[in-house]
Formats: C-alpha cells, sequence, structure tokens
C-alpha cells in the first residue's frame, strides 16, 4: 500500500465518486478518498488521496480552488447550469462594458445562497432530495470569497472568464447570480478546475480507461504527503519527538521552529487558521497539528491527525 497524493483529471459526465471507484480499481486500494468535488458536467483537477494521504483530504480542501467557466447570458435554469430546464429567457443581452461591471461587483467577500440542487445539508437533508420531490427549501446565505473574477472572451451570448475561490463557492450559483445582477438571468455552460491552491490540472492523469494508465504510472505522478501539504507552515522533528509524536504525544510549541510556508494561501471564511506540518528528521510527514490558541512557548500542541508517511 501506498500512501500517496494523486493528481486526476475527472472526465466530463463523471461524478466525483466515480472516479474514486476507477482509481480504487487502478490502483488495487480501497483506502482511496477525494477532497473538492465536482459536478458530472464539470471537468478538471480532482485530488485524490491513497491509503493514509486520505487524512489529509480535509486540509487540502481547504485551499482555494482556480475555475475557467463559460457562462450563457439570456437563460436562467432551475440547477443553475446546463442540465437543468429553462425557467425563463430573455432578449436582453448586456454589452461588455455591462458585463465588465457586474463582474466587479463580486469580487472579494460575499453572501451566498447554495443552489437547490446541491449535497449541501439542511435540517440533515441534502438538498437536492427536497428539490427531486419539488420542495423549495430556505438555504442560509453563507459567506465565501472570490479572489479573482476575470473576463477572458464575450462571445455573445456566452461569455468566459477565470476564477479563483474559496471553499464553498458554487461557481454556477456566482454565473446565476451575475445574470440577475444584469437583469437577463444566466447560467454555467461549462466548467474546468485548473488548480486548486498549488496543483495544477496539468499535471493530473485521466483515469478514463482510453488511457491506458496503470498503478505504476499513477504512483510515479503522485505526492508524497510532505510534498501534498507543502503550502503549511512546518515543525521539524527530532528522533525522540518524533517517536513520541507517532504514539499520539504532541511536541511543545516553539515559535522560534516554525518554518513559513513559501507560498502562502488565503483560507476560507471562518476558518481559524492554517495547520501544521510537523516533519520528521528525514522530511516524511508524521503528523497534522495546531499551534495553542495563546501560542505560549512550550505549551503542547494540539495533534489533528498522526500517521506515518512514506516517500513515493
Amino acid at each position: 500500500m501506498a500512501d500517496l497524493l494523486h493528481l486526476v483529471d475527472k472526465p466530463e459526465g463523471w461524478t466525483s465518486h466515480d472516479a474514486v471507484a476507477r482509481m480504487r480499481s487502478i490502483l488495487g486500494e480501497r483506502r482511496v478518498g477525494h477532497a473538492g468535488t465536482l459536478d458530472p458536467f464539470a471537468t478538471g483537477l480532482l485530488l485524490v488521496g491513497e491509503g493514509k494521504a486520505t487524512a489529509l483530504m480535509g486540509c487540502l480542501s481547504l485551499l482555494p480552488k482556480r475555475y475557467r467557466a463559460r457562462v450563457r447570458l439570456g437563460v436562467t435554469t432551475d440547477t443553475q447550469d446546463r442540465t437543468g430546464a429553462t425557467l425563463r429567457a430573455s432578449d436582453a443581452i448586456p454589452t461588455r462594458d455591462a458585463l465588465e461591471s457586474a463582474l466587479g461587483r463580486f469580487r472579494g467577500p460575499l453572501m451566498q445562497r447554495p443552489p437547490i440542487y446541491s449535497a449541501v445539508r439542511v435540517r440533515g437533508e441534502r438538498l437536492y432530495m427536497a428539490a427531486r420531490r419539488g420542495e423549495d427549501v430556505e438555504r442560509p446565505e453563507r459567506p465565501v470569497h472570490v479572489y479573482d473574477l476575470t473576463l477572458l472572451a464575450a462571445p455573445f451570448p456566452d461569455f468566459e472568464c477565470d476564477a479563483t475561490v474559496s471553499r464553498g463557492t458554487y461557481v454556477r450559483t456566482l454565473a446565476h447570480d451575475v445574470g440577475e445582477a444584469l437583469g437577463c438571468g444566466a447560467h454555467l455552460v461549462a466548467l474546468r478546475r485548473t488548480a486548486s491552491g498549488p496543483h495544477r490540472v496539468e499535471d493530473a492523469l485521466s483515469p478514463d480507461a482510453a488511457f491506458g494508465l496503470d498503478a505504476r504510472a499513477f504512483r510515479e505522478r503522485a505526492l508524497s504527503p510532505a510534498r501534498a501539504v507543502a503550502h503549511l507552515p512546518r515543525m521539524r522533528l527530532g528522533d525522540e519527538e518524533t517517536a513520541r509524536v507517532k504514539h499520539g504525544a504532541s511536541p511543545p510549541f516553539d515559535e522560534a521552529r516554525i518554518e513559513p510556508s513559501l507560498t502562502r494561501y488565503p483560507l476560507p471564511p471562518e476558518e481559524p487558521g492554517w495547520p501544521l506540518a510537523l516533519l520528521d528528521p528525514a522530511g516524511d510527514l508524521v503528523a497534522l497539528g495546531r499551534a495553542p490558541e495563546e501560542q505560549r512557548h512550550s505549551e503542547p500542541l494540539r495533534l489533528l491527525r498522526v500517521f506515518a508517511a512514506s516517500a513515493p
């Protein structure tokens, strides 16, 4: 068994679960999970953990996501994308200047209402279950952050944009809301995730059987847990500390020993901070921890996850 992070290029028409199931088959490993679900019609980067690297999925899901999106103006659908039924149509397509102005209003921190056709839970039930029964459930708005929203092309009635957003942001809802702001309506017609933090789709492999890639091909391209979380601040442990941490004993906090990451990424709204990566003398990831709230010297770190990682 390997403990690795795989960069997977999810094909169109596959659910994220389909991609995980296919990776289980390719790798011959049941312990496989993913971070950051993609809708079936979307394509692009899916982070997939194998073995103990599945413990990193929660941490990796905090990374900002980058997308290339194509939006159609003038048509609103019940799913806010091309898979849904048309609710209304309009011929009042705006000018490029009006579109640029509207996009500017959706940059920065926002409150976003999740779509009714989504996996968000309200009162313990997935929203899409209520939608299938024809029920319109109250959906509280949630804080999200749009770090960048750049217009790339506008062959009206479509336009293409590059969007970098926080965890929990629905790009189809962003498209819908831009259409509402313009008064003509809009829906998402294509979406490709191009990056998740430092991880790029250009480095990903497709699990589609048509490409004929086997476990060796994926594992040769995969990242060790330490490389997978290179965006985290880190603390290096000595041999004795490493042994104690593997048995669940927290090392003392020492700010002088914390090495900041070379590239810093913004956290989603309401997240308290990035975890610490605890590395053994060889540079392998041993555990994830969090600094104590008061951050006093010699106060023990809070261990979030302990595991011994193997390098690829």
